[in-house]
C-alpha cells in the first residue's frame, strides 16, 4: 500500500486511478479534436488547452471517486464497476455543464461535453475489461508471512482470502503448539534459518499474530527478519492499515500511546478544517435555505408538532450541545426515553421517511457547524444517555469525543446504520481510525464518498 497523508491506498487502486485520469484527458482531447474537425476549425497545439482538458478530466475523476468506482466491490465486479462508471461520468458532465453556465467558456460546448461523455465511457469500460483480472492478480498483492497460528492468524487468513485484499499470505509459522488453530502452519522448529526461509519465499512483510505476547516475543527471529530488509508489523497495526479501522478486540492503551497517530501537526489541520467549515456551512445555508423552509412547512402540514427537532447531543471533549434537524418522527417518539431507530420504525412519519432517505433532515445541522459545535466531517454526535451506557460497555468509547462531531464521517461511509451496542462498537473502530489519522486529505475523501452514501442510501433509517 501507498501511504498518502497518513491514509493508505492500495497499489492497484492508485495505478487504476492514475490510468483513468490519463485516459480521461485523452478522451477530452479526442472530443475536442472531433468537434473542431466538424466545424472546420484550426486545431491549436495541445499545450494551448492542456489546462481545460486536465480540468475536465479531474472533475469526472473526482465524480468517480465520489460514487465508489475505486471501492472494493468495483475492483472485483465488472458489472458493478460499469454501473458506477456510468453514474460518475454522467454526474461529472452535469458538473461541467454547471461550471460552463457559471463561467462561460468556448471549450465546454454541449456537443464537446457529449462527445467527451461517450468517449470516456468507452475507454473506461474497455480499460476495466482489459485490466480487472490483472489488477486482481498476485502481482499487486504483497507477500506476507504470519508468525503465529492462533485465532489472530485465522483472522488474517480470512482477511487475505477476500477478493479485494491487497496481500497474500505465503506461510504461517506456529511459534508454539499450545496456541495452534491452523493445521497448515509450519512448526518453528522445522525451520533452521528463518531469515533464509523469508528470503526464499520472497516475503515483503511479516506480521506478528501471537495471542499472548508477554514473555513470548521471538526477539531473535524478529531481529533476523528485520535485518533482511523485511518490514515487521504487529497485528493491530496491520489490521488498522488493511481495514481502515482500529481493532478493539486486540488494542490496548499502550498501543494507542506508542503507535503512529494523533500528530502534533493537528493545530494547522484544525485551523484549515475550521476555515472550510465556516465557508462551506455559510454556502450550504445560503443555497438550501429555501429547501429547508419548504420542507419545514411540509413537516408541519404532514403531522402535528414543531417543524424542527431539537435534542441534546455530546460534542467535543464531552460538552453537550443542542442538535437541530428537520423533524422526521412523531412528537411522542421519545416519551419513554431515547431509543435507536429501527428498520421500518413506526415512529417515523410519512414525510419523515423520505427526508431521512435523501438526508434533507440533516441540512439544518449546517447551523451547528457554522457556530463551531460541529464539523462537516467527524464522528456522529450521540445522545448523552447512550454515551453514558456505551462508555461502560465499550473500551475507549470516550476517545471519539477528542475530535469535533460531524454531519458525515469515516464510520458513516464505511459502515451501515447502527442500532445496537455491537454496531456502536464497530462504528467506534472507524471513528478511532479517523481521530488517530485525521488530515484534511482524509476529510476530502470522506466528503467525496458521502455522495455515494446519499445516492445509494442502504443504511438510512
Amino acid at each position: 500500500m501507498i501511504r498518502l497523508f497518513k491514509h493508505y491506498i492500495p497499489h492497484a487502486v492508485l495505478l487504476l486511478g492514475l490510468l483513468d485520469l490519463v485516459l480521461l484527458v485523452l478522451a477530452s482531447e479526442a472530443a475536442w479534436q472531433l468537434r473542431a474537425g466538424q466545424l472546420g476549425m484550426d486545431v491549436d497545439h495541445f499545450a494551448d488547452r492542456w489546462l481545460p482538458l486536465t480540468g475536465t478530466a479531474t472533475v469526472i475523476w473526482l465524480a468517480m471517486i465520489a460514487v465508489g468506482v475505486y471501492g472494493p466491490n468495483a475492483l472485483r465486479s465488472l458489472r458493478f464497476a460499469g454501473a458506477r462508471v456510468l453514474v460518475a461520468i454522467s454526474l461529472g458532465i452535469i458538473a461541467l455543464a454547471v461550471i460552463d453556465f457559471v463561467v462561460p467558456s468556448d471549450f465546454f460546448w454541449r456537443s464537446t461535453l457529449f462527445y467527451t461523455m461517450v468517449l470516456a465511457i468507452l475507454v473506461l469500460i474497455a480499460d476495466r475489461l482489459l485490466l480487472t483480472s490483472f489488477l486482481g492478480s498476485s502481482a499487486f498483492r504483497r507477500r506476507v508471512m504470519v508468525l503465529g497460528a492462533s485465532e489472530r492468524a485465522v483472522r488474517l487468513r480470512d482477511l487475505g482470502e477476500r477478493p479485494e485484499s491487497g496481500f497474500a499470505i505465503v506461510a504461517f509459522i506456529a511459534m508454539s503448539e499450545s496456541d495452534r488453530c491452523l493445521d497448515e502452519a509450519i512448526p518453528r522448529a522445522a525451520i533452521h534459518d528463518l531469515g533464509r526461509f523469508v528470503e526464499n519465499l520472497g516475503v515483503s512483510e511479516v506480521v506478528l499474530a501471537l495471542q499472548e505476547r508477554r514473555n513470548a516475543l521471538p526477539l531473535k527471529d524478529l531481529l533476523r527478519i528485520k535485518t533482511k530488509g523485511v518490514h515487521v508489523n504487529d497485528f493491530s497495526s496491520f489490521i488498522e492499515r488493511e481495514t481502515g479501522r482500529v481493532d478493539l478486540d486486540t488494542v490496548n492503551p499502550s498501543w494507542l500511546i506508542f503507535s503512529d497517530g494523533f500528530s502534533s501537526g493537528r493545530m494547522f489541520s484544525s485551523a484549515v478544517k475550521r476555515i472550510f467549515d465556516i465557508a462551506a456551512s455559510s454556502l450550504v445555508l445560503a443555497l438550501t435555505l429555501p429547501v429547508i423552509g419548504l420542507f419545514a412547512l411540509l413537516v408541519k402540514l404532514d403531522s402535528k408538532g414543531p417543524a424542527f427537532f431539537r435534542q441534546q447531543r455530546v460534542g467535543l471533549y464531552g460538552e453537550p450541545f443542542t442538535l437541530v434537524k428537520l423533524r422526521s418522527m412523531r412528537t411522542d417518539a421519545e416519551k419513554d426515553g431515547a431509543k435507536w431507530a429501527e428498520e421500518n420504525d413506526p415512529r417515523i412519519t410519512r414525510l419523515g421517511r423520505f427526508i431521512r432517505k435523501v438526508r434533507i433532515d440533516e441540512l439544518p445541522q449546517a447551523w451547528s457547524v457554522l457556530k463551531g459545535q460541529m464539523s462537516f466531517v467527524g464522528p456522529r454526535p450521540e445522545v448523552p444517555a447512550f454515551v453514558e451506557s456505551l462508555e461502560e460497555e465499550i473500551p475507549f468509547y470516550g476517545e471519539r469525543h477528542m475530535v469535533k462531531p460531524g454531519i458525515t464521517g469515516w464510520a458513516q461511509i464505511n459502515y451501515p446504520y447502527g442500532a445496537s451496542v455491537e454496531d456502536s462498537r464497530r462504528k467506534l473502530e472507524y471513528d478511532l481510525y479517523y481521530a488517530k489519522n485525521y488530515t484534511p486529505f482524509l476529510d476530502f475523501v470522506i466528503l467525496l464518498q458521502t455522495v455515494r452514501v446519499i445516492l445509494w442510501p442502504e443504511g438510512a433509517r
